[in-house]
């Protein structure tokens, strides 16, 4: 006695109940394979691929508003010359290559879509956090990837026993 479910079949497994068991035949597996599909990301709605071409005036449109109220008044000298500089790294990087990383004090720069792809060494105050920008952290602060803290282990500890609490 067999059901089908989606692409799973359930096969009655004496008193025991049910189990879930995959089809097994190649034609069934090809198909399971084929309508696997990759979900496209999108920024509030935009695709990456029109993300990418848009102008900085658009995507302002899109930020939160405390990113656009910084965009809005002006970007400074420091953060367009890191701009300028991943540009350069990425020009200079091969067609299937990581660009160099640009290290950078800058923890309270807005990621803009033309970072994604590039690799940015965030400074934490001790050490550059190696940071290769992702579609998912356009809009965010660079220094949101790069912690300033070591994170406490508590009950870690090899001799606990020996503890006072």
């Amino acid at each position: 006695m067999d059901d089908y479910i989606g692409m799973e079949r359930i096969v009655q497994i004496g008193y025991s109940g049910y189990k879930r068991a995959d089809f097994t035949t190649g034609e069934e597996a090809a198909a399971k394979k084929a309508s696997r599909s990759f979900k496209k990301y999108s920024y509030r709605g935009v695709e990456l691929d029109q993300l990418l071409d848009l102008s900085n005036e658009d995507f302002i449109e899109l930020v939160h508003a405390r990113a656009r109220r910084r965009f809005q008044r002006g970007l400074k000298r420091r953060p367009l010359g890191l701009i300028k500089k991943l540009r350069k790294a990425k020009k200079e990087a091969g067609p299937n290559e990581k660009p160099a990383m640009v290290k950078t004090h800058l923890r309270d720069m807005i990621i803009v879509p033309e970072m994604i792809g590039s690799v940015v060494g965030v400074y934490n105050g001790k050490t550059f956090t190696t940071v290769e920008v992702k579609p998912e952290m356009t809009g965010h602060y660079l220094g949101e990837f790069s912690i300033t803290y070591k994170p406490v282990g508590h009950s870690r500890g090899a001799n606990m026993k020996d503890s006072r609490l």
